[in-house]
C-alpha cells in the first residue's frame, strides 16, 4: 500500500467516531488507575498494563489513540481482572500506526504477557522480501522487520500477500512460473493472464525444448515494482514513553 494511502487510512482511523470510547469511561475505571489515565496520549503507539512485576506486563497494546483505547478496555470479565491486577499503565508512541503494528508484534512475541489473546494473530503477520527477483514471504516471527531490508507491504497471512504479488503479476504482465507463483507443465502456458495473454504466450515444444515465456524479460520483481505496495518502515523512532 502506498504511504499516502497509507497515511489517508490511518487519519480515517482517527477521525472516525468511537462510540465505545467515551471519556466517561474513566470513572469506570478502578480508583488506583485514573492518575495513569490522565496522562495518556491521543497518538499512535503501544501500551502496556503493569501488575506487580517491573519486568513483565500484563497486557500489550497498540492503537492510533491510545488514550480512547485504553478506556475501551472495561467491557469483558477478562478485561476486568486485568484492571484490578493493574498497577500502573506506560506507552510508547510512535509515528504512525505501522510502527505501532510492528512493536506491538514484537513485543508480544518477546514478553508473551499474561491477558493477550492476540499473539497467535501476531505471530502470522507478513511481509514480501524480494530474493533474487523473486517474491518471498517472509514472516514477523522469524525476522525482524524493523531490521529486515528490501521488505514491501505488510499482510495478516501468507495468502494475503501472495494475492497481492498475483495481482502486482498481472497488472505487470510478469510470468506466474518464474516468479514461484505456480508450477509450470509440458503443454500449459506459464501463466494464466486471461484469454488474451494465453494466446501470446508459447507452449512447451517436445523435443526442442521449452520455449521461452514470452514476458521472461520481466519476470522478475524489482523494488521499483514492489513500492506499489508501500515499503515496510519498521525502524521509526519513539517519541515518548510513559
Amino acid at each position: 500500500m502506498p504511504e499516502q494511502y497509507m497515511e489517508q487510512y490511518v487519519s480515517r482511523r482517527q477521525s472516525a467516531p468511537r462510540l465505545e470510547f467515551e471519556a466517561a469511561a474513566i470513572y469506570e475505571y478502578p480508583e488506583h488507575l485514573r492518575p495513569w489515565l490522565e496522562a495518556l496520549p491521543k497518538q499512535p503507539g503501544v501500551y502496556f498494563f503493569h501488575g506487580e512485576s517491573d519486568t513483565m506486563p500484563l497486557y500489550i497494546g497498540k492503537s492510533v489513540n491510545i488514550r480512547s483505547r485504553v478506556l475501551s478496555h472495561l467491557r469483558t470479565p477478562d478485561e476486568a481482572a486485568m484492571l484490578r491486577q493493574s498497577r500502573r499503565i506506560t506507552w510508547i508512541q510512535t509515528a504512525g500506526e505501522l510502527g505501532a503494528l510492528l512493536l506491538e508484534a514484537r513485543l508480544i512475541k518477546e514478553q508473551q504477557p499474561l491477558f493477550n489473546k492476540r499473539l497467535r494473530r501476531n505471530r502470522q503477520l507478513c511481509s514480501i522480501q524480494v530474493q533474487a527477483g523473486k517474491p518471498q514471504v517472509v514472516y514477523a516471527r522469524e525476522v525482524d522487520f524493523s531490521q529486515e531490508p528490501n521488505l514491501y507491504g505488510l499482510f495478516a497471512n501468507k495468502r494475503a500477500a501472495l494475492q497481492t504479488v498475483q495481482t502486482l503479476a498481472d497488472e505487470l504482465q510478469l510470468c506466474y512460473g518464474l516468479l514461484g507463483l505456480e508450477a509450470t507443465t509440458r503443454g500449459r502456458a506459464c501463466f494464466p493472464l486471461g484469454a488474451q495473454a494465453l494466446r501470446r504466450s508459447l507452449l512447451w515444444k517436445g523435443e526442442r525444448g521449452s520455449a521461452p515465456c514470452p514476458f521472461s524479460r520481466r519476470a522478475g520483481l524489482d523494488s521499483r515494482q514492489l513500492l506499489a505496495l508501500g515499503r515496510c518502515r519498521g525502524a521509526e523512532r519513539d517519541r515518548g514513553r510513559g
